[in-house]
């Protein structure tokens, strides 16, 4: 059964992506958020983060890609939606062009009621993403996705 596959599953890592500049530049765009500190390498050179950074909703938002290759194989999911968050917190800033990952653990499983006309599984995964080559991580989280079974 899916949900004891997933109370069973080990952690699992997602492969790396990289915040390069270009991404940091269409999620500024998709977001209307255009802080200097994200996109201009002069100005953001003479703050504390000695260079542009990342956006931590970008960051936040990379876990769905993240995810997708975390669960890919498993049997019976028809579909899968975000259903929120219990913690969230940024713990590091992540400089434009660095590589993250994305560390998974189920820490739960909720099961729809068996008198329920939807058949789905809340997962609840608590998540690290690290940044290549730096001891403490970009962000964790505890997030809750709803998977839709078959």
């Amino acid at each position: 059964m899916l949900a004891d596959d997933l109370r069973g599953m080990a952690p699992r890592e997602s492969d790396w992506f990289t915040l390069s500049p270009a991404r940091v530049k269409a999620f500024a765009d998709a977001t209307e958020d255009w802080q200097d500190i994200h996109l201009d390498a002069e100005f953001a050179s003479g703050t504390p983060f000695g260079g542009t950074i990342a956006h931590g909703f970008l960051t936040l938002s990379m876990l769905s890609a993240m995810s997708y290759q975390v669960v890919e194989g498993l049997k019976g999911v028809a579909s899968s939606v975000n259903y929120g968050f219990d913690r969230i917190r940024f713990v590091s800033p992540v400089r434009v062009g660095r590589r993250v990952r994305g560390r998974f653990s189920v820490a739960g499983v909720d099961e729809a009621p068996e008198d329920s006309d939807a058949r789905w599984l809340d997962v609840h995964w608590e998540v690290e993403v690290e940044i290549e080559g730096e001891a403490r991580p970009a962000l964790v989280a505890s997030w809750i996705t709803r998977f839709y079974t078959e």
